[in-house]
């Protein structure tokens, strides 16, 4: 339920509600897939919006309005979107959208844009200025272009000429469509009221730890973040503050003027200060309660006139008050439950790298939840284990500013630390005697989720929930966007009738902007979770180099994790497929329609006649209990059936496709059947000759050799000692001694040359005297040739003489 004020002041205030339906005209437009609109390749980002500071770019109404920034134009574009339509997984944006132009001209530049409650204003902040542009009250008109009005808050505090106060945080309050909140670097927490004076703030609250936090370093106690309670019981007039040093702390109660709230939650508060506060023995716990009772009836009158209010009452709003002689205590920092350990053990446990830096309060159920990242890339989980109550100083009074008819239109105070002698609590002793003592609740750690980003000690990281399933946390870094679903709760989860084992969250990888292992990450310059009445949730994210994402984010894979673990449990098919049933299904369509239940005094049908004025009497009654039961159940069946008819359609296509896949694979895997087979053969094959080779392996002598004595043993250690010991000395004795090698060899070639020179003149003179030899040997056998040559002439001379003579 939204709520909207029109305000008659024309000075310093603004009309925050949106003209009707009508006063708009609707051109034709063109529907295109978000991703493919045309002004996201066109606006660019500047370099100071692409510094290390969180951006984001995009603000989604609820509705059917996307707003970007252009940093380059100065501008905003509007776009009209479509959730599934006409694809159930698309979202359509129409074409030509519209640009938002302020008529005060931007001279900053613009790292984060908010819009509020109604959709009505739309905050831009940056690191020189911090302007509100009302989306609707235009003052002129130019083609497609509209001219808005645009206010600056705070000037005068935080951009000051002679100022170096940096704002830290801003955020719309959830139960106000008017009002924000900043924290800025001097440590105090203002809240700007946009439908009054928006030059001053409406409350300030001066924070003050007054020690130096849990690491007890002096720079622990400056504020880095804070984070709105949520609608549950005093969470919702809390405010919960994250130091650098990890610490916690809560301020409570602090209420917007003028905001709205549910009657049914504020009267279950003041019932329970009436129960458990006034009647408690400790004196200090019913003063405790006696304020909060007292602020709770001054801040909202019709809790102290509720006979007079009656049942039609469904919202109130707060009216400005605080309390004259009291100031509100900050409450911390939040300690942690252990089962009897100190608590140092359990901080040094749970210690994180780098420091704090950014802080998210989630409601799921019954459970609040603590998220805390830190610049290592971690992020803790706690849990609150106590409710919260609101505490007071008395004597600390504030200051108060009223107007000439005495009405409160502004406060400040000075929130000290509040004292408390429960450092730790245990777990084996729980806190039931310490209701309304004004002790801060401890936190009972979940886990811690280390993201292994890839820029250690810098990692700039923000987070958000998801609007449909409160137990996954979108978690956005330099890296992309990652998925935290919570297992466990202490609150909200079954034990069944003992203590559940407490599951460790399940992290995913939606989105990764890393583009490679060398290259450095290129962070998302915008963010947004869209949700639709029929369940479909998206996620749109913006690039550095201003490109859309859409990512579909199917319900069903919830129910697919929860299978998983349900698996591990051993749950029953029948169990398991009531669960899936009663997702699509309610219950009480389920059990049927109630029965009709007739008046105990109701006369004997029998004895009174149709046109009689109680028989009518009694027909129109029959027939209201009739209408009351069966036609209504008709109209919730007709109103179920038609809702989750398209849902079903899709998770029955869904189930198909899966089923043609698995098909599919089926006939792949007997189709590399036989190619199976054949590897597993050749696989025996190999491991029977692996096996053969080992047996001859171990039938090598060397297999049979005794192992080492002992003074073996220690021998070769004093062998591995001296390896390489005076290895220096080694090798300038071996160069010395290659050196004497070198010469000797010099030497040696010079004497054997000169003994083969000796030897060669010997053999030269040796060869000529055996040629000397035979050739007078030669010459020795030619004379005694010639003379047996000429005896044997001499002898046939002699012979022919002596035959002549003896003739004559």
């Amino acid at each position: 339920m939204r709520f909207s004020y029109e305000l008659t002041e024309t000075d310093d205030r603004q009309s925050v509600s949106p003209p009707p339906s009508g006063s708009t005209p609707k051109a034709e437009l063109q529907w295109l897939p978000l991703q493919s609109h045309p002004i996201f390749p066109t606006a660019t980002i500047s370099a100071a919006s692409a510094a290390r500071t969180p951006t984001n770019l995009m603000a989604w109404d609820g509705a059917s309005r996307l707003y970007v920034w252009d940093s380059h134009k100065k501008c905003l574009h509007w776009v009209s979107i479509r959730l599934g339509d006409p694809d159930p997984d698309s979202i359509s944006a129409g074409f030509p959208s519209k640009v938002l132009q302020a008529d005060v001209p931007v001279c900053f530049d613009v790292s984060k844009i908010s819009i509020n409650r109604n959709g009505s204003a739309l905050l831009l902040a940056g690191q020189d200025g911090l302007r509100v542009i009302y989306l609707y009250g235009r003052a002129s008109r130019e083609e497609n272009t509209i001219i808005c009005r645009t206010v600056s808050i705070g000037s005068e505090i935080y951009f000051g000429s002679n100022n170096s106060i940096r704002i830290l945080q801003i955020s719309w309050h959830p139960f106000s469509d008017t009002h924000l909140g900043v924290l800025s670097s001097d440590s105090v927490f203002r809240m700007f009221d946009l439908s009054a004076a928006i030059g001053q703030p409406e409350q300030e609250y001066y924070l003050q730890p007054g020690e130096l936090g849990l690491s007890g370093n002096a720079a622990a106690i400056c504020p880095v973040d804070f984070s709105f309670g949520a609608d549950h019981l005093w969470d919702k007039f809390s405010i919960f503050f994250l130091f650098s040093d990890g610490s916690t702390y809560i301020i409570c109660p602090i209420v917007p003027f003028g905001s709205v709230y549910k009657w049914e939650s504020l009267l279950e508060m003041h019932n329970d200060a009436c129960t458990f506060g006034l009647k408690s023995a400790n004196s200090k716990a019913v003063n405790n309660s006696n304020l909060a009772i007292s602020w709770l009836e001054s801040t909202f009158p019709e809790l102290a006139l509720q006979e007079g209010v009656g049942g039609n009452i469904f919202a109130v709003k707060a009216q400005p008050f605080v309390l004259m002689d009291a100031s509100v205590l900050l409450q911390g920092p939040l300690r942690k439950v252990c089962h009897g350990v100190t608590e140092n053990a359990v901080i040094q446990k749970g210690a994180c790298e780098g420091r704090a830096i950014s802080l998210l309060y989630n409601l799921v159920g019954k459970d609040s939840i603590l998220m805390t990242a830190w610049s290592g890339g971690q992020l803790q989980l706690d849990a609150l284990a106590d409710e919260i109550q609101p505490v007071w100083k008395m004597g600390s009074a504030p200051r108060v500013c009223v107007d000439s008819l005495g009405q409160m239109f502004g406060a400040a105070m000075i929130c000290e630390l509040a004292p408390t002698n429960l450092s730790i609590l245990k777990l084996d002793q729980p806190p039931n005697d310490t209701f309304w003592l004004g002790y801060p609740p401890p936190l009972l750690r979940l886990a811690i989720v280390d993201l292994a980003l890839p820029n250690k000690g810098g990692s700039l990281i923000s987070m958000a929930s998801d609007p449909l399933v409160p137990e996954r946390i979108f978690c956005l870094h330099d890296g992309g966007i990652d998925s935290i679903v919570l297992h466990f709760l202490p609150f909200t989860s079954q034990t069944s009738g003992k203590e559940k084992q407490m599951k460790t969250p399940s992290v995913f990888s939606v989105l990764s902007t890393c583009p490679g292992e060398s290259s450095s990450p290129e962070p998302l310059h915008g963010f947004l979770t869209l949700s639709d009445s029929s369940g479909g949730s998206w996620i749109v994210g913006l690039t550095s180099s201003h490109e859309c994402v859409v990512l579909y984010m199917e319900t069903w894979n919830e129910l697919l994790t929860h299978a998983i673990y349900s698996e591990r449990e051993t749950v029953s098919l029948e169990e398991a497929t009531d669960a899936d049933t009663l997702t699509v299904i309610s219950k009480e369509l389920l059990s049927g329609p109630k029965v009709v239940l007739l008046p105990s005094t109701a006369p004997n049908l029998r004895s009174v006649t149709a046109d009689s004025i109680e028989g009518r009497s009694m027909l129109h009654q029959y027939f209201k209990l009739f209408h009351e039961n069966y036609v209504e159940y008709a109209h919730k069946v007709y109103f179920e059936l038609q809702h989750h008819g398209p849902h079903l359609k899709k998770i029955i296509d869904n189930q198909h496709s899966r089923i043609r896949e698995v098909q599919q694979k089926l006939l792949d895997v007997e189709k590399k059947q036989e190619k199976i087979e054949d590897h597993i053969d050749s696989a025996v094959k190999l491991h029977s000759s692996l096996e053969m080779r080992l047996q001859n392996l171990r039938s090598l002598p060397g297999l049979q050799k005794k192992p080492l004595s002992k003074a073996e043993r220690d021998f070769k250690l004093e062998l591995d000692k001296f390896t390489g010991v005076e290895l220096d000395a080694l090798h300038s004795s071996i160069e010395s001694l290659n050196a004497r090698l070198t010469r000797h060899v010099h030497y040696q070639q010079q004497v054997d040359s000169s003994n083969r020179q000796k030897q060669i003149a010997g053999r030269r003179v040796s060869r000529i005297q055996d040629n000397e030899l035979s050739q007078l040997k030669s010459s020795l056998e030619k004379l005694s040739l010639l003379n047996s040559e000429n005896g044997k002439k001499v002898k046939l001379v002699e012979s022919a003489l002596s035959s002549g003579g003896i003739s004559k």
